[in-house]
């Protein structure tokens, strides 16, 4: 049996696959996935700029707190136990694993691994490897991220030279599948001449000895890299990974700014470029290699949207009351951004799961309900009525409209302006310092910054590099900053490291907001057991309730596609995944033409 309806496909030598709800799409005898393109030149180099926002890197390692990894090099050499789909909401198929049992309990997971995977340096890769992974990352010695995405394993056994079984201190439906999501790395990464090897927070500087398809060719300084891809990767074969990775080699090249950036990418040095800037995709994206054919412009669909916006750090005093984060909600003016800043490209943001089945809309029906009455009294009454959309200053509304009704809010949470500044009972001012690391943000916050001071609330923006930027936001040492979530195809243990009560006093958490609430743990915890993919949609759609009426950030903005700068030369398969990172797509599925595979970008010095 399995865990209640779990699916697997029927165990073959490398067709294995999993799925959390229903079948997974793909047949035991499937060659590729449907967006993978495995006759695609295999050739080529290319050159990409900025990867994560990073403006410089400082490691090798990706899985610590300190430092800034290198650009890109978890998903470039490090496979995980199996890979997941692009274009279903929750499968899994086989790589470094070719077959999973999951027990009828549903407590645990076995999973065998294939007898060909190979790490890096030729060494096979054995179930003890793989404890040895989970092991570290379940470690204090890396970044609580990985502790909490694979909380939910209590521990892994080997049960022989291929096979180690994974326990679950729940039996979740997704638990098989974050199992699945294990990245394996060699115990011999960073073991010294002797044998010895350093604790692994300190293997920082050492190239890794890992599973992916990817080698480090060359390490210039903190702004550049380059990858080779793995002669003798050995899994370029599997249906997993037909038709992926095709350049032969890729260069990372980090800016300290867009501007330069572009210019670069414009003047014909870069093969790819994700634009993120509505006003730069509108009217910078021109010149001499634009009109030639040499560069080229073209926006993608993408999947469910992701929840961008200005988050309160709530462990701050000045944002304790709900009233005070509803009423600074309410200074953002969106559509006058929108209008004269983003030339009309981008939607606003109202859900944390906007455009996808998990999102809130209307009232909450009977069954969102009866998760949500055990808590309606700590919960504000909007929880359970419509639901509600941002601020707006569309007509008959008015910016000024909005201020007046957040200065009776400040007003009802206590806070009054008097001597030139809003101050709270005890004479206190309101101070509000946003922290940013990406330029051009300014012409974004600045507008909000001077509508938080038409309320006397002394408010400034400070844009920092994102080195010291990171170390403010893994200690929580910030008023307010501007964050993205990645939008994910099912919801799952994200859910508890951005949201639960347990990541907010955790340093290096995800937990921006600070977040300590019964009722978003509960809403968690039905999500994460839920047993249908009806009664996931039930508890997220009351999650996305709770949060948003709880006012955990300012909702921003997002773009409907994906807009993407490109030299013609490169080529991408006819059909796009279903959801996808930009970046990760580019880097994992596009490929330099056949008839221009023998050239390679300019290397700049």
């Amino acid at each position: 049996m399995l865990l209640a309806g779990l699916v697997l496909a029927s165990p073959a030598f490398g067709k294995a696959s999993i799925a959390q709800y229903d079948a997974p799409k793909y047949p035991e005898n499937f060659t590729h996935f449907d967006y993978a393109d495995p006759g695609a030149p295999n050739d080529g180099d290319m050159i990409f700029q900025n990867y994560d926002a990073a403006q410089s890197y400082d490691s090798m390692n990706p899985f610590l707190i300190r430092g800034a990894p290198a650009p890109d090099l978890k998903n470039l050499m490090f496979d995980t136990l199996m890979q997941r789909s692009w274009d279903e909401l929750a499968s899994q198929y086989a790589l470094i694993a070719d077959d999973v049992e999951v027990a009828a309990d549903g407590k645990s997971a076995t999973f065998h691994i294939n007898p060909g995977a190979r790490f890096s340096n030729g060494d096979p890769i054995t179930a003890a490897d793989v404890k040895y992974s989970l092991d570290t990352l379940l470690s204090p010695k890396v970044s609580p991220i990985f502790n909490s995405q694979f909380a939910n394993i209590s521990s892994a056994t080997v049960v022989d030279k291929l096979s180690v079984r994974f326990d679950f201190k729940e039996a979740r439906r997704d638990a098989p599948l974050i199992a699945g999501d294990l990245p394996v790395f060699s115990p011999k990464w960073g073991m010294k001449a002797d044998g010895t090897r350093p604790p692994f927070d300190q293997i920082a500087n050492v190239p890794p000895i890992a599973s992916g398809p990817y080698l480090i060719e060359q390490r210039k300084n903190d702004k550049q890299i380059t990858y080779t891809r793995n002669p003798d990767y050995w899994a370029a074969d599997l249906p997993s990974r037909r038709g992926m990775y095709r350049f032969k080699r890729i260069t990372f090249r980090l800016f300290a700014d867009a501007y330069s950036s572009r210019e670069d990418f414009k003047a014909g040095r870069v093969d790819m470029r994700v634009e993120y800037s509505s006003s730069s995709w509108a009217r910078k994206y021109v010149g001499k290699n634009f009109n030639n054919g040499t560069l080229r412009k073209e926006a993608f669909p993408n999947g469910p949207a992701r929840m961008q916006g200005l988050i309160f750090n709530m462990r701050k005093p000045q944002f304790a009351d709900r009233r005070v984060r509803q009423a600074l909600t309410m200074a953002f003016d969106y559509d006058w951004l929108n209008r004269l800043y983003f030339y009309n490209q981008y939607r606003r943001t109202g859900s944390y799961f906007q455009d996808s089945p998990f999102g809130a809309t209307g009232l909450p029906d009977a069954k969102q309900l009866a998760l949500l009455e055990p808590y309606r009294s700590s919960l504000p009454p909007a929880v359970f009525g419509p639901m509600i959309q941002p601020p707006n200053t569309l007509p008959p509304n008015s910016l000024r409209g909005n201020l007046r009704a957040a200065q009776a809010l400040l007003n009802k949470a206590g806070w009054h302006y008097r001597d030139g500044a809003l101050r709270n009972a005890a004479g206190t001012p309101m101070t509000i310092e946003i922290i940013d690391n990406q330029p051009g943000m300014d012409g974004i916050i600045m507008p909000y910054v001077r509508q938080l001071q038409t309320l006397g609330i002394q408010a400034r923006m400070r844009e920092l590099d994102s080195a010291l930027f990171e170390k403010r936001v893994s200690t929580f040492d910030y008023d307010m900053i501007t964050h993205i979530y990645d939008p994910v195809t099912i919801p799952g243990n994200e859910l508890t490291r951005r949201f639960g009560s347990a990541a907010a006093s955790e340093t290096g958490s995800e937990n921006y907001p600070g977040a300590k609430s019964k009722a978003v743990d509960a809403m968690i915890d039905a999500a994460l057991k839920a047993q249908t993919l009806g009664e996931l949609e039930t508890a997220t759609r009351a999650l996305d309730r709770v949060m948003i009426n709880d006012y955990y950030l300012v909702p921003e903005y997002y773009a409907p596609n994906s807009r993407v700068g490109y030299r013609s030369r490169m080529g991408h398969p006819e059909v796009i995944p279903r959801s996808y990172g930009t970046e990760d797509w580019l880097i994992s599925y596009w490929f330099v033409k056949p008839n221009s595979a023998q050239f390679t970008s300019t290397q700049a010095p």
